[in-house]
């Protein structure tokens, strides 16, 4: 059976209090995914946020994201006091099975959402495990002071720009210095500084923020094994950063026995399939993502590249379609199509693409980037060049942009250049190398024992030879 947990009201007149209220939405979805995920699939934030405010009828709801129950209600926030009310509802007669109110101290708002858990739990005949049931019995007390900064560290990190991940941080290093002992303060700060880093940012270098997203990963660990969102940061950073590869698997691995409702877990572990060729199993974590969260711009953009690497492009760009259907804003997808074009030597669709990618935002360096590949791949020499200018001069300031040098080279049919860029981009550690081996930019380099070496050192496994 699914359930998705509706955007909690905020009744408090105050829109500076909206992280209470997006974060208890949250920490219900999180609370609930963890419980027999055997039986029970919750719909991730993501999409469930997608109806705040929506003015939809459950039946609607229901329908577009194929759940059985929903859960809604409102929290009302004055002072160190919370109520909370929440009702469960049956899609399939429009009933309420189950409605109560909390008014309670702040100090006890985790009391409050096990209740909630535990009461949903009954009403569905989970059936819990006794760690579970003991678990939702026994919330710990937690300082207020200490779950605000909490909840809005989550707020400004679903956010999911670099400067909300700074802000993101220091709101959790807050957490943590007013409770060095809170172990969801050191996930969200692992989550914080994985992301961050795995971004062009002014404010922390790759290399300083990959090891301090493994330092808080591990601490959150040391103090709860059982977070989920730690493990799958811990396995992100390991994956995209250390190319860890057993290590990382096990983290991924780990944290989907704890909550295989948790999309992002599914997400990233499809990357980890990808890089080691797997794509079939990248596309059923993929497809489990997606059933967690099924409006998931990302999860569908993702899907329709890994379809790619599969070279299967008229899947890729039906997938690709879909997203535009629901946000014909997101600039990824049409970075998709372009990719899919260029895979069936559509050239000037893969333009046009491309074009209506940058339209959306001018400075996107990565769809600039895949259009002087598919200038090169056509044959258009002189217009490749003229991107590639721009992008030799701000690599001069960015470490991130030899990947996308080497791919413009290598299209180019340019092997030293490409390889010294290569080489940059492997200095760097930078995650995109990960998916060396699939990326139709750099089949060019297959056959050189360069490529071999690198893909070597790299830790992936070697090219096969009908793809050299």
């Amino acid at each position: 059976m699914m359930l998705a947990v509706l955007p909690f009201a905020n009744l408090s007149g105050d829109p500076q209090q909206e992280y209470i209220s997006e974060g208890l939405t949250e920490e219900m979805i999180t609370q609930l995914g963890s419980l027999e995920p055997a039986r029970l699939g919750i719909i991730a934030r993501t999409s469930a946020m997608q109806y705040k405010d929506a003015h939809k009828g459950t039946r609607q709801i229901a329908r577009e994201l194929g759940v059985d129950y929903i859960l809604e209600g409102s929290v009302r926030r004055e002072g160190d006091r919370v109520r909370i009310t929440a009702q469960l509802i049956q899609v399939k007669d429009d009933t309420h099975v189950w409605a109560k109110n909390y008014d309670r101290d702040l100090r006890d708002i985790l009391t409050m959402e096990s209740d909630v858990a535990g009461a949903v739990a009954r009403e569905i005949q989970l059936r819990l495990t006794p760690a579970e049931s003991a678990r939702l019995a026994n919330p710990p007390a937690i300082d207020p002071r200490v779950y605000e900064f909490y909840l809005k560290g989550r707020y400004f990190w679903n956010k999911r720009t670099a400067d909300a991940y700074v802000k993101a941080i220091d709101s959790f290093q807050q957490a943590i210095a007013a409770d060095p002992g809170y172990a969801p303060a050191y996930a969200g700060l692992a989550d914080a500084y994985a992301l961050l880093g795995s971004s062009w940012n002014p404010s922390i270098p790759r290399n300083l923020a990959m090891p301090k997203a493994k330092e808080a990963a591990l601490r959150a660990l040391q103090l709860d094994d059982s977070l989920a969102e730690a493990h799958t940061s811990l396995a992100f950073v390991r994956m995209h950063y250390e190319w860890d590869w057993p290590g990382s698997e096990r983290e991924f691995r780990r944290a989907l026995e704890l909550n295989h409702n948790y999309a992002t877990a599914h997400q990233w572990y499809s990357f980890w399939f990808v890089s080691q060729g797997r794509i079939d199993e990248a596309l059923q974590q993929l497809a489990f993502a997606q059933i967690a969260d099924p409006l998931s711009l990302i999860i569908m953009a993702d899907t329709s590249e890994i379809l790619g690497y599969a070279r299967h492009f008229d899947s890729s760009m039906e997938k690709a379609k879909r997203a535009l259907d629901l946000d014909p804003t997101f600039a990824l997808a049409y970075m998709c199509l372009a990719d899919s074009h260029m895979g069936t030597k559509d050239y000037p669709a893969a333009v046009i693409d491309l074009q209506k990618a940058l339209a959306l935002n001018a400075g996107n360096t990565w769809a600039l980037t895949k259009l002087g590949v598919v200038y090169a791949a056509a044959g258009e020499r002189n217009k490749s060049e003229a991107i590639l200018r721009g992008l030799l001069k701000d690599a001069k300031n960015r470490d991130d942009a030899a990947i996308d040098v080497a791919q413009i080279y290598s299209m180019l049919g340019e092997k030293d250049r490409a390889f010294a860029w290569l080489e940059k981009a492997y200095e760097y550690r930078e995650g995109a190398l990960i998916l060396l081996n699939q990326r139709m930019e750099f089949e060019p380099l297959h056959p050189d024992p360069r490529y071999s070496d690198l893909v070597r050192r790299l830790g992936l496994l070697p090219v096969e030879k009908g793809k050299q």
